[in-house]
């Protein structure tokens, strides 16, 4: 069995309240997991219940024909040079920002904490300083449409071939349809 993605569970309503803090506090107290069944899009799971913080967390169990093999996933015929290696981790460190500090960072974030904790509508983000560009759809859709039938010669002069001359072809002969005539047989009586 394999552990997937987790679901945080809550009681539904006065009367699962109850049941809920009892399993709660047990697993807490015995400091254990649960397995349980629970059902998901039609179909009966398995799933793995653990605590964090105060609340039950419902993690996927699959069986090993439910996950995928990471062998599936790597391209085995490409190799990466360890150059190429040492150049990616150069960019991944000049694109990480370890500090985010400045202004920038903690008036928006000391903004939305004091909004969150007074339970205030979140300020509102600030404007772009240029406007984006507003994309006319039918016009793009125009555009494409035409130049599609640039590319496959439509809209272009179409001038008629010249008919071939055929023979006239004659009419097909009708053959007569033969008669069948149906046999009756009469049944003689056998008498002993």
């Amino acid at each position: 069995m394999r552990i997937a993605e987790g679901y945080y569970l809550g009681p539904d309503g006065q009367v699962a309240a109850k049941p809920y803090k009892l399993l709660r506090q047990a697993l807490d107290r015995s400091s254990k997991v649960a397995i349980a069944k629970y059902a998901w899009s039609g179909r009966e799971r398995l799933g793995l219940l653990r605590l964090r913080d105060d609340a039950i967390v419902l993690h996927a169990m699959r069986w090993p024909d439910e996950a995928r093999d990471p062998a599936a996933v790597d391209p085995p015929s490409e190799t990466v040079s360890e150059e190429e290696i040492e150049q990616a981790l150069v960019l991944i460190d000049r694109m990480t920002q370890d500090d985010l500090e400045g202004s920038e960072f903690t008036d928006a974030l000391a903004k939305i904490i004091e909004a969150k904790r007074e339970e205030k509508p979140l300020p509102e983000a600030p404007e772009p300083e240029q406007p984006g560009k507003v994309l006319d759809l039918m016009a793009a859709l125009n555009e494409s449409v035409q130049q599609a039938k640039a590319s496959r010669g439509e809209g272009a002069d179409v001038h008629e071939m010249p008919k071939k001359k055929t023979a006239k072809k004659q009419p097909a002969k009708r053959t007569a349809a033969k008669k069948t005539t149906k046999k009756t047989t009469a049944r003689r009586s056998r008498s002993a």
